[in-house]
Parts: structure tokens; C-alpha cells; sequence
């Protein structure tokens, strides 16, 4: 933690400032969880060690609850499950995720002691719980945990007081940090990583978090290495900058982010973005056509279409409904796109969900079609190393090269794969796949250019697998135009 000094942050409290000098993609910090639980949903699905998901998992022969990829695994996560194990057992049911995050945070405790690493930068007694600033409604579920983890909490393990459980509950309310699977794709966990808490908030940051699974694979357990974060620096951080990262999604109106970080967080942001609504006219504007705009009724009126159209959007997407989706989505779209902005946040939305689904459907042109708008837009609204817009980048570069749209597709792994390189690192898992991705595209396009024909023949064969036939050379021009249309098709 050398590379990191606490300081007074002006109107935040304690925060972290850079120890010296950083670039883009340079890892300033990583730290091992404090602890880390699997979400309930997720318990069946997810190694409850690595947090990597597996299609079969080996259950703890004791308390029947715990899933492992293996007995590595299951060697390595012992040391927190040991007493979760009896408790569970005991106890004749599983608690929810919270009181099994604060149940292993305290027993850690009450073994390790409040500081249980020398490069933990702070106890948990000296973090905020915020419990004096919760809503009636929380407060009131607050109570019903604490009054569960009572029954859960054993009684030959060491007793707290209310005030004690009630401020770790609070802690993890407001700092716990979402673990993700190997693939950084869903949210399947919750941990506490104490040194990442002091890491202040900003709408624009100059920081970015990723997990890092670590590797218990090895046989030789010296080369083993944690489950750890890692902060990833965006850009250049000069000596002395505080370091900050983004709380909630920059795709929101500064209206709403302020709204989400005041309930969820429990503080006014006050960063240059909100104060100034930075691109908040362009997130809600109307689309510019030869230098005309729609009126500010227009506007309005799509907007409020549109949103009512998405909740639609959504009941029928989570009842798998997916052809409903794509007729809310093109009926939405054709109503809406010519006066909405291409910046329009529930545009962008539209066109997101509209690519993933004609995907699945395997409409690849299309959902490539959308998948490029909402890039173009997204490319407008985040930073550019943000790593929502790597991933979505990722997803619209694989979509183009299921279209058979090679060069385009190329281009935009490429893109993602530069973000990617700063806001995942190369060893992740999602990055070593993207860089898999972008040399097969690469060869793909030469392979293109060299012989168009060649190329179509070895990827129809390559999407059917079948094996190779060859396509007949164009005894013309006009032919070979016309069966290169067809094949696009």
C-alpha cells in the first residue's frame, strides 16, 4: 500500500491520494476480502472458494449448503466455512447473505483481531455504518436480520452487543463491494474489502475496480494466489490526485445519480458532472437533422413513450417472452428513434436490448445493426477507458462477426480489447478470450481479403460444422456481385 496515502478529502471525509505517479492501466492497489459470501440465488451454481461458475459443483458433506469446484477448493475456503458449517447445521437452516457476510466477518475478527493484514489501512470500527441516516423500511428489515443472526449466531463463539452486529450490518450496507464470476459478466457475491472503502466517489473517476479470482489450481500450492481486487488506474494520476471511482453507472442523468448515491450511499455528490449536469441535455435531447430539432413537447412525449414501452420491455423479457421483446422494442424504436437523440439514455437502452435478443435469436444482421448504434453512443456519453464501454464494444464486435461483417467486427474487438487492456489487465480471464477473439478475427480478415471465397466457404462450413465445399468462382462480375448479396443475406 505504498502506492497510497489517506488524507481529508474536502466535503468527503478520509479518502486515498496517489503516492506517485500512475498511467493508464497501472495497478495501484489490490487487496484480499476481508470476506466474501455467494449470493442466496446463486448458491447452487457458484464455487463458494473461487466464485467461478461450474457446471457441476461438489456439495459440503456436512451442512449440505456449500458448493465447491473440487477439493481444492473446498480445502481453500475452509478456513471461512468451518464455523459457518456447525452454524448452519446447528442452526437447521442457511441465513441470507448478509448475516453469512457479517457472521465471517466476525468470526475473522474475533480470531485475527480488527487489523488482519499489515497493509490494512483501516479497522472496521473506524468506518461508517450510516445506520442514523437509513429509511423507516430498511431500518425495519435492519432489525428482523439482526434479530435472525441471533438465532443463527452460535453460543460457544464469542458474544457482541447490538451496537457492535448492528454497525457491521451498516458497514456492509453501504461498502460492500459486488464479486463477480471468473467472467466479470454477473454480479454472484458480496464481500468487504476494507482498503477499497476509503476509495471516495466521483461521476468521472479516474480509477476502475475488477476482481481478480486468483488461482488455486496449481499443484504446488506456493504458486496459489487470493481472490483480490485490483484498482486500475484510467488515464495519467499525477503525485498527490485523489483517487476515485464511480459508485453508480455514468449512464444515468446527474438528477438520478445524485438520487441513487443519497439513498444508497448516504451523501450529496458535488463532482463537477453533477454540479454542471454534464451531458444531461444530450442523455434526454432530441435528434438534430439538418440542423433542425424537434420541439421540447416532442421530446417529451418519446420520452414518456418510451419509458412505458420499457417497462413492458421488461415484464415480458422476464417472463422469457423474447419475440414479445423485439415487437415492444421495434414498435418503441420505429415510434421514437427520429426524434430521439442517439445519446437518448432510453434509446441507447432500446438498441441494447434490442441486439442482445435478435443475438439469442440469432437475427445476427440486425442485432449487429443496433449493437453498432448503441456503441456510437455510448462512445459519446462514458469515458473512453470506461469499461462498460469496452464490454459493450466486445459484444458488438462478436455480433458483426456472426453477421459475417468481418472488418467492422475486427475494429471493434480491437477497441475492446485496448480497454480491456487497461480496465481488466491482461491475465484476466475476459481480456485473455477477447485477445483469443481479436487474432482469430484478424487472420479471418486477411484470409477475407486474400480470397473472398475461400473465406465464406471455411465460415458457413465453420457455423454449420460440416465440412468444407467450396463455392464455385463468379464466371462474371454481375454474378459474383450477385451471390455476394445473397450470401449476406
Amino acid at each position: 500500500m505504498e502506492n497510497v496515502a489517506i488524507f481529508d478529502s474536502p466535503g468527503k471525509g478520509r479518502g486515498l491520494k496517489a503516492a506517485k505517479e500512475f498511467w493508464a492501466g497501472d495497478v495501484i492497489f489490490s487487496e484480499a476480502s476481508l470476506s466474501a459470501v455467494v449470493f442466496d440465488s446463486h448458491a447452487e451454481r457458484i464455487c463458494h472458494s473461487c466464485f467461478r461458475r461450474q457446471e457441476k459443483l461438489q456439495r459440503c458433506g456436512q451442512c449440505k449448503f456449500a458448493h465447491y469446484c473440487d477439493r481444492t477448493c473446498q480445502r481453500a475456503g475452509w478456513a471461512e466455512h468451518k464455523q459457518e458449517c456447525s452454524a448452519i447445521k446447528a442452526y437447521g437452516k442457511v441465513p441470507n447473505e448478509n448475516i453469512r457476510l457479517v457472521s465471517r466477518i466476525m468470526w475473522r475478527i474475533d480470531k485475527e483481531g480488527s487489523l488482519v493484514s499489515d497493509l490494512q489501512l483501516t479497522t472496521l470500527d473506524e468506518l461508517e455504518d450510516h445506520l442514523n441516516d437509513m429509511q423507516e423500511d430498511d431500518l425495519k428489515e435492519l432489525k428482523v436480520d439482526i434479530h435472525n443472526f441471533l438465532d443463527y449466531w452460535p453460543r460457544t463463539s464469542k458474544q457482541h452487543t447490538i451496537d457492535d452486529i448492528s454497525h457491521i450490518f451498516g458497514v456492509i450496507n453501504c461498502n460492500g463491494f459486488t464479486v463477480s464470476d471468473q467472467r466479470g459478466l454477473q454480479a454472484v457475491g458480496v464481500g468487504l474489502f476494507p482498503n477499497l472503502c476509503l476509495v471516495n466517489h466521483d461521476c468521472w473517476p479516474n480509477c476502475t475496480v475488477i476482481l481478480n479470482h486468483g488461482s488455486q489450481s496449481a499443484v504446488n500450492t506456493i504458486f496459489h494466489s487470493q481472490r483480490r481486487i485490483e484498482l486500475r488506474s484510467l488515464g495519467k494520476i499525477a503525485e498527490g490526485e485523489e483517487l476515485t471511482v464511480a459508485y453508480v453507472d455514468y449512464l444515468n442523468v446527474s438528477e438520478e445519480r445524485q438520487r441513487l448515491l443519497k439513498t444508497q450511499y448516504f451523501f450529496d455528490c458535488t463532482c463537477e458532472h453533477c454540479t454542471n449536469k454534464t451531458h444531461d441535455d444530450i442523455k434526454m435531447g432530441g435528434r438534430e437533422v439538418e440542423g433542425v430539432k424537434p420541439s421540447d413537447e416532442q421530446v417529451k412525449e418519446a420520452t414518456d413513450y418510451c419509458f412505458d414501452m420499457m417497462e413492458k420491455m421488461d415484464k415480458a423479457r422476464l417472463n422469457g417472452d423474447y419475440h414479445e421483446v423485439v415487437k415492444i422494442c421495434r414498435q418503441c424504436i420505429e415510434k421514437t428513434e427520429p426524434i430521439l437523440a442517439e445519446t437518448h439514455i432510453y434509446q441507447l437502452r432500446m438498441w441494447s436490448t434490442m441486439s442482445e435478443v435478435q443475438a439469442y435469436l440469432q437475427y445476427f444482421e440486425e442485432a449487429a445493426d443496433f449493437a453498432r448504434k448503441m456503441v456510437e453512443g455510448y462512445k459519446k456519453l462514458y469515458h473512453p477507458n470506461n469499461a462498460a464501454l469496452g464490454m459493450a464494444a466486445m459484444r458488438a464486435g462478436v455480433t458483426h462477426w456472426q453477421a459475417g461483417l468481418i472488418e467492422v467486427g475486427h475494429g471493434m474487438i480491437c477497441k475492446a480489447y485496448a480497454i480491456l487492456m487497461i480496465t481488466h489487465g491482461p491475465t484476466h480471464p475476459i481480456t485473455k478470450d477477447l485477445e483469443a477473439m481479436r487474432m482469430q478475427t484478424e487472420m479471418e480478415l486477411r484470409m477475407f481479403k486474400q480470397n473472398e471465397y475461400v473465406y465464406h466457404s471455411m465460415r458457413e462450413a465453420a457455423l454449420k460444422n460440416k465440412p468444407m465445399t467450396m463455392l464455385h468462382e463468379p464466371k462474371s462480375v454481375e454474378e459474383g456481385i450477385k451471390n455476394l448479396f445473397h450470401r449476406r443475406k
